[in-house]
């Protein structure tokens, strides 16, 4: 009887559970901004039924299995989120991923341009399920620790994390100023460990200087908040010692908000240029035009390499297009779509793939990258090197050539 009426109980648990995971995707919505290609979205509620049970039906007869016949405990919880999260990944998306409750406040206010961590930009390795550093930020404890582009991070103080946990490793990482953290990374075939010590990493710097014959030369690794405000500051400061033109350093650019990305083509290209083509899963297209007259006319190369990624590529394809850069260096990273962060009812998250991105000749970006005008590898010693002496740098040397 006992039996009975326990099955009874979770039966309804599960139920309740299972009309909620069907409609939480459409459901007391918050959208927020994210590190990579973020949008910002008002509150929205709709209510939304499932159309067909399949997965409910397939739920609920593990459920019944687990409750005749598991030996141990059952904590309901961990089941649902469990349930949860495999849904998500089996979308098989590397930018899609599932946020629990207990990380969720964490991830946000993570989100902010500057946070208390290591400083470097991951990315997922789909062939080996892991989590690749994209690039470590100038001038944070991860460079200076020797930590390069293209490391594996294998684990996080001993605890192993695969590309599916990416947004829980990358909390893991962050933490209170001052107190270390242990990675272990696979560098090639070579196991390395380091001891970080988390200091407060700001992580838009926009950094500009002259080079010779008069060349300006403006440098950044993410677009945050503020960092197109700052670039055009910069830039004032370069046009008033009077330069003649202009680099833009996108190489180990990792994205950011892709508002920032578009402000910085507004000050190049001509007003209503297009800029960049969103499309929605449903081929609805919105189109990103400039909005201001330029307030810089002047020669322009882009510096690209491989971990050149997202709103660093819209940038840099933009300015392809329309003819006002040349592109020199390497191949961009490749990616082309737009995630939203939406916080449900229960407090946990789901970053989502909403939109794909084209340029404004509709040349795809995801999954390809942008090829440059001029292709300039660096010597296998120096490619995963951020900090370059300008004597060492052959792609900031031919860029400087061509605007001789």
């Amino acid at each position: 009887m006992e039996e009975k009426k326990k099955f009874k109980i979770y039966k309804i648990i599960m139920l309740v559970f299972l009309v909620a995971f069907i409609t939480f995707l459409t459901t007391s919505i918050l959208m927020y901004q994210y590190l990579t290609d973020k949008k910002i979205i008002n509150k929205t509620t709709i209510i939304g039924t499932s159309e067909n049970g399949e997965i409910d039906k397939t739920l609920e007869k593990y459920k019944k299995i687990i409750d005749k016949y598991y030996l141990g405990d059952v904590d309901e919880e961990k089941l649902k989120e469990g349930a949860v999260k495999g849904y998500i990944e089996g979308l098989g998306d590397p930018y899609t991923e599932y946020i629990s409750k207990e990380d969720m406040e964490e991830y946000m206010e993570n989100t902010k341009g500057n946070f208390v961590g290591i400083g470097i930009y991951m990315v997922k390795n789909s062939s080996t399920n892991k989590i690749q550093v994209l690039s470590p930020i100038k001038n944070t404890p991860a460079e200076k620790a020797g930590i390069l582009a293209g490391d594996i991070i294998i684990s996080v103080d001993g605890v192993e994390y695969s590309a599916d946990e990416m947004s829980i490793a990358s909390t893991r990482i962050k933490g209170k100023e001052g107190t270390n953290v242990k990675l272990e990374v696979l560098r090639g075939t070579e196991t390395l460990n380091f001891d970080i010590k988390r200091e407060g990493i700001k992580v838009n710097p926009v950094e500009g200087k002259i080079v010779e014959n008069n060349i300006g030369y403006i440098e950044f690794s993410s677009f945050d908040e503020g960092t197109a405000d700052e670039f055009k500051t910069k830039y004032k400061e370069l046009e008033s010692k009077g330069i003649k033109s202009l680099i833009i350093d996108l190489r180990n650019n990792g994205g950011g908000i892709v508002d920032e990305a578009l402000k910085i083509a507004d000050f190049i290209l001509e007003k209503n240029s297009v800029i960049l083509y969103e499309v929605d899963k449903n081929n609805n297209e919105k189109v990103k035009k400039s909005q201001n007259d330029p307030i810089i006319n002047l020669p322009i190369i882009v510096l690209t390499n491989g971990n050149t990624a997202s709103s660093s590529e819209i940038l840099a394809g933009a300015l392809k297009d329309l003819g006002k850069a040349r592109i020199v260096g390497t191949k961009t990273y490749g990616k082309g779509v737009i995630q939203q962060v939406m916080t449900l009812g229960d407090g946990s998250g789901l970053k989502i793939t909403t939109e794909k991105y084209l340029t404004p000749n509709r040349t795809e970006i995801n999954k390809v990258g942008i090829e440059p005008d001029e292709k300039i590898e660096l010597s296998s010693l120096l490619k995963n090197k951020i900090s370059l002496e300008e004597k060492e740098d052959t792609q900031l040397q031919k860029a400087i050539e061509m605007l001789k």
